[in-house]
Order: C-alpha cells, then structure tokens, then sequence
C-alpha cells in the first residue's frame, strides 16, 4: 500500500473519531428498533458527499417492522471508471439494551484517552466508521479505480438480521453476480480473519399442568415443579454431554469451542403486575411454565441432531414423570457458517494484514452467529468474512469502548484489501 494512502487514513484520526461519536449518539436500540431511519440519514448525506449514490431500503412485512418503528436499511454504491468486481461493506446500525452498570453516558460518544465510550461503539459502530474512512481515504488516493464499492447499514442483526441482511439477500443485494467480496466489520480485532461461526437453535418449552387453591395443591398440577424436572436433567443429562463436544473450528474464546445453552428466560404462573401495583398474588398453583433456549451448537453435531437431543430428553420425562406434558415449540434456527481460507477475500486481506502489521492473522470463528449467515444461505454468497476492529468480549457489556489505533490499523487493513481488490486489472470471474 502506498504510503500515501496510510498517511491519509492517519490524517483522518479526527474525523474518525467523531464519525465514531455521531454514530453512537443516535440510539439505535433492538428491539424495539429506534431511529433506524436517522441513522440511514445520517449515513445518506455522509456518503452521497462522497460521490456515493445512496438507496434506503425498509423491509416491509419482516419481523418488527412496523409503521411505529420500521425497519430501514441503507446501501451505499460507488461505481469505478473501469470494469471490476464489487467489494462490499456490510455493518449493523441496530445495538441492545443499555443493561446495568454503566459509569459513563452510553450514548454520549465519550473520548478518554484513545477510547471511545458508548453502546455499540465496538459493537459495532466503530467498525462501521472504520470501513468508511477506508473507502473515503482510498477513493481520494486512486479515483480511478475498477470496480465498485458498496457500503450497507443494516438493521436487526441483535435480533437475527431478518429486517436487515436476510431482507436485502432476498431482494438480490447479496448476488454473486452483483458483488463478488463482502467484509463484515464486527469487532473479532484487527489481527483476525473470522471465518464464521457456531450455529444456533432457539426454542421455548412449556410444562403444562393444572390450576387450584394454592392452599391444596395436591388438587392440582404444579407446571412449576415440572420445569424443575427439565431444568434439572438438562444439568444433570444435557450439560454434561455439550461439555464433552469440542469442535475443530476455531471458534473463540475457547469455551465457545464445546457446545453450550443457555436459558435465556424462565416465566411460571401468573403474569407479573405492574410496578405500581402494591397487592399480594392470588393463590394459585400454576398451570403454566416457560422457558426459553438458547442452543449453540457445534457444525459436527448438525441441527438436526441438537433438536432430537432435547426431544429426546422431553418425552423421556413424559414417560417417566407422571403428569408431565409439554410443547417445544421452535423459534429460530441458525446453519454454521464457514469460508474456505482460500477464498478470494480470505487471501486478500490476509496479505493486507500482514503488510499493513507485519504479520500473519489468527483464523478464528464467531462464538455467535452474524449476518454471514444471510450472505451465505440466501444470498448463496460464500466469499465473505468478518474483519473488524474492537475486543469481542467487550459485545453487549457496560462501558463498552472502541480503541481510535484499532480503528486506523483496520482502516489500513480494509483500505490495502481495496488496493489489492481494485486498484490492478481486474482479475477473471473465477479468481474474483
């Protein structure tokens, strides 16, 4: 990569920077979904300054979309002089919940230091502002360039990509005939290449049982202590047996390398009143209890297998345990996901890494599963990876903060992969 181009993309520290703080500052939580529409606006008269041409797209009819908070999507296109393949930009504009234990304003955009502060500031908004000041910067540098670039700000990814991605693959944006590379920012660091990730298997199960005086329970069912059955073979049944699974991806942390679950919510008898309401409960025994799943599993085990293993373990206690009655209903369900490492943009911005750092990444896999899902399935798209800058474990936690040197390193990285990508005569369909 040329000098200049480096030194333009540190030129740019500043703008980075605030770049990073205005994205922060418009609170895109999911759910509900708010201010998707700001931020594609935001993002329209940022990049149509650019010589981008901006097109919004709402995903009418997906989940959550509504009239109160619709669904909006921005892809952003600049074209090249010449013939070439399209390297595309893909980030989620969506963040969650606030959650507890904040010491800073979580919208505020706070800079300390070399830290930016803020819900989705590694999560990952600053892996959105680093893609476009790498587009920006090498547009300036080699305006001539082949091809075209694409940069999305998708909505829903926290809660599956569905009004985000998965609408768009299906409307064609994702066409390998359309665009041939797609890297996905998400914070996996600046010296990684992810390659995919883990799949996943959501389900509620509901234990049935009968209501009655709550001073004579024996005239009915408690659904409660039902649940407590099938909390208690998951620990002594399923647990045990995820643990022993290991997988050969390079799934990180490590722990994520075994299959895990977690029980994402548990709700047994009457609904919960409001917080003004000051009475006692009635006296019931409860009739009803659920509880939803949250499966990861391994791409050795299949989901196919992950679903009979709870099924199994379901009608072992309706055999066994009198009275017990359930439903599993599913909720959702995610395939692993996985990129050759030689694939075009594995190789690419491979060689960027290792020029930009002056080493070779670690190859690594996604704990939890991203939009590459879409890209890969409905799309039907299979050259694409995550690259971005941020600590993963810092995802969905208090203080969350991007580091502004990640940021440029990646900057580097995305802009020398354009380079390679862009700047030379365009290669043959089938080295694209």
């Amino acid at each position: 990569m040329s000098q200049a181009l480096t030194n333009r993309i540190h030129d740019l520290r500043d703008d980075l920077i605030a770049l990073t703080q205005d994205l922060i500052r418009i609170p895109t939580l999911n759910p509900p979904g708010e201010n998707y529409r700001d931020i594609c606006d935001y993002l329209e008269q940022r990049l149509s300054r650019q010589g981008f041409d901006c097109q919004l797209v709402r995903a009418h009819g997906a989940p959550g979309d509504s009239d109160r908070y619709p669904r909006w999507n921005i892809v952003a296109r600049r074209d090249g002089k010449h013939a070439g393949p399209c390297v595309h930009f893909n980030s989620h504009i969506d963040v969650v919940e606030v959650g507890a234990g904040w010491t800073r304003d979580p919208f505020g955009g706070a800079l300390e230091g070399d830290k930016i502060y803020g819900r989705g500031a590694c999560d990952m908004k600053g892996g959105l502002a680093a893609s476009i000041i790498a587009a920006e910067a090498f547009i300036a540098e080699h305006p001539d360039f082949h091809g075209a670039i694409e940069i999305s700000g998708t909505a829903d990814e926290e809660s599956g990509g569905y009004g985000g991605v998965a609408y768009l693959a299906e409307k064609g944006f994702f066409d390998p005939q359309r665009v041939q590379h797609v890297i996905i920012p998400e914070p996996l660091g600046h010296d990684r290449i992810c390659l995919g990730h883990r799949g996943g298997w959501w389900a509620e199960i509901e234990t049935k049982g009968e209501i009655a005086h709550g001073s004579m329970p024996f005239l009915g069912d408690c659904a409660v202590r039902h649940m407590g059955a099938v909390l208690d073979a998951f620990e002594t049944d399923l647990f045990p047996a995820m643990a022993a699974r290991r997988t050969d991806m390079p799934v990180i942390p490590d722990g994520a390398r075994h299959s895990t679950m977690n029980i994402n919510s548990i709700h047994g008898g009457q609904p919960e009143q409001p917080e003004d309401y000051d009475g006692l409960p009635a006296h019931c025994v409860p009739d009803s209890c659920r509880i939803v799943i949250d499966r990861r599993f391994l791409i050795e085990e299949g989901i196919e297998a992950t679903e009979q293993e709870v099924r199994d373990l379901l009608e072992n206690l309706r055999q066994t345990r009198p009275g017990f009655e359930y439903e599993l209903r599913e909720l959702n369900r995610v395939i692993p996901s996985m990129t050759d490492r030689a694939a075009p943009v594995v190789t690419t911005v491979q060689n960027a890494i290792h020029e930009v750092l002056g080493k070779n990444p670690d190859f690594v896999a996604s704990p939890g599963s991203y939009d590459q899902k879409h890209i890969d399935r409905i799309g039907r798209l299979k050259n694409c990876i995550a690259y971005g800058p941020g600590v993963l474990e810092l995802a969905h936690k208090p203080d969350e903060w991007i580091d502004v040197s990640d940021m440029l390193k990646s900057a580097c990285v995305m802009a020398k992969s354009l380079h390679a990508l862009l700047v030379s005569e365009p290669k043959s369909p089938a080295d694209r």
